[in-house]
């Protein structure tokens, strides 16, 4: 089974979809029932209806939605009888305080073969050492203010640990890759991938594929310095 980074946007969901489908053949469901994370931003129920009509036009399933208030928490309960998880963008921060109390549920799924899906705020989290927020390192600006979260100084926290990287999304479009790179010759981290818009990194026993129309910038640290290349969609 995979884990999809999306960087934000749209992308295919028809290959996360099937994979959850197989996981229900292992069960006496017809259909796979993926759960939909995400942090109710007081939009009503617009947002995670348009993930459950994303996720049915890709294929036969039963989205499950699990919104939360930005001081609600997830119990292990959310995830029972599910076969795939979805977890939605939105203040990056108030995911991580949702997922806190299920991350080793999240990471034992993942494990069993349970495929994960991440956009924006879900990708950045699946990394062991997550940028949760922040623009600025020793009070440099490093990256656009809008992207900090709130948040002045940089700040790493610990993920959820499904990709021993450190993910950035929205790249191209809001000027992340700047922070990763700094980050990564500041030593806060240990580099990582930034992923475009509209653009994936699938990680399966596979191998790496990148899906979707952007690039994937990849960043980690040389003799010489800090070092990116890019990946697109072969």
């Amino acid at each position: 089974m995979s884990i999809f980074l999306c960087g934000g946007g749209d992308v295919d969901l028809a290959e996360f979809v099937a994979e959850a489908a197989v996981r229900s053949q292992q069960t006496t469901r017809e259909v796979p029932r993926i759960a939909v994370v995400a942090i109710d931003t007081g939009h009503g129920s617009f947002f995670t209806d348009e993930i459950a009509e994303s996720l049915t036009d890709a294929g036969a399933c039963e989205p499950v939605i699990r919104a939360y208030r930005s001081d609600q928490e997830a119990i292990l309960a959310d995830l029972v009888d599910t076969d795939g998880i979805y977890v939605a963008g939105g203040p990056t921060p108030d995911y991580l305080r949702a997922l806190q109390p299920v991350v080793g549920e999240i990471r034992r799924r993942v494990a069993a073969g349970t495929p994960y899906f991440g956009v924006s705020a879900g990708a950045l989290l699946a990394a062991e050492k997550a940028l949760i927020g922040g623009y600025r390192i020793g009070d440099v600006p490093v990256a656009p203010e809008m992207i900090g979260e709130g948040i002045d100084e940089l700040e790493v926290a610990s993920g959820i640990g499904l990709v021993d990287i450190t993910v950035e999304v929205h790249a191209a479009q809001w000027g992340t890759l700047g922070r990763l790179v700094a980050a990564t010759e500041a030593g806060v981290v240990e580099g990582g991938v930034a992923i475009d818009e509209d653009t994936a990194l699938v990680v399966s026993d596979g191998g790496l594929r990148v899906v979707g129309s952007g690039s994937v910038w990849q960043v980690f640290s040389s003799e010489h310095g800090v070092v990116v290349t890019t990946a697109a969609a072969g």
